[in-house]
C-alpha cells in the first residue's frame, strides 16, 4: 500500500477513512499508521474534528500534547505496547526514539483532518510575519524563521548539528 505522507529520511503515514473504505462512514471511525525513523518528526499538528487514539505498535517516541490553554497535558515517551489519548484540537507533536517509532491511531470522525503548526503547509505559513512577531513576542527574524524553517510538510528529517540555530 502506498503512503500518504512519505520522507526518505523521516518516515511515512497513511490515512484510511470513509473514502477509501466506505464502512468506516457507517462506524464514524477513521484510523492512521505512522513509521517516524530515529529522530525524524511528526509536524506539531491537532485534529480538526475528531479524539485520537495513539496505540505504539513498535520502538518508542517523545509525545508532547498541549491544550487548547497552551499548558502540557502530556510530556514524555511512548513505548510499544502503550496508548494515549488525544483529545479534539489539542496539540501533539511527536520524536522517533532511537529504534524509531511506528503507530497506529483510531480517529472518532471517519474523515479525520489534522492542521500542522510547522512545515511548508501549516497554519503559521498564512498568516504574516508581523503578526506572528507581536503575537509570541519575538523578534521579526525569530517570526521569519518559526514561519519559513521547514519545507517539508508532516515528517520532518532530522537535522544534523550544522542545521540546527
Amino acid at each position: 500500500s502506498r503512503s500518504d505522507f512519505y520522507n526518505p529520511r523521516a518516515g511515512r503515514l497513511s490515512s484510511l477513512n470513509s473514502f477509501n473504505l466506505p464502512i468506516l462512514n457507517f462506524l464514524q471511525l477513521s484510523a492512521e499508521k505512522g513509521v517516524l525513523h530515529r529522530n525524524a518528526i511528526m509536524a506539531p499538528h491537532w485534529n480538526l474534528n475528531a479524539h485520537s487514539v495513539v496505540y505504539a505498535t513498535r520502538g518508542e517516541a517523545r509525545l508532547q500534547i498541549v491544550d487548547n490553554r497552551g499548558q502540557a497535558v502530556f510530556n514524555g515517551e511512548l513505548r510499544e505496547g502503550q496508548l494515549v489519548v488525544v483529545p479534539q484540537n489539542f496539540a501533539v507533536v511527536k520524536q522517533g526514539g532511537n529504534q524509531g517509532f511506528e503507530w497506529v491511531a483510531i480517529k472518532t470522525n471517519e474523515n479525520a483532518m489534522i492542521n500542522t503548526l510547522a512545515g511548508r503547509t501549516s497554519a503559521l505559513r498564512g498568516i504574516p510575519v508581523d503578526v506572528i512577531a507581536n503575537s509570541y513576542r519575538i523578534s521579526q527574524e525569530e517570526a521569519r524563521r518559526l514561519k519559513f524553517d521547514r519545507d517539508e510538510t508532516t515528517l520532518f528529517a532530522p537535522r544534523s548539528r550544522s542545521e540546527r540555530r
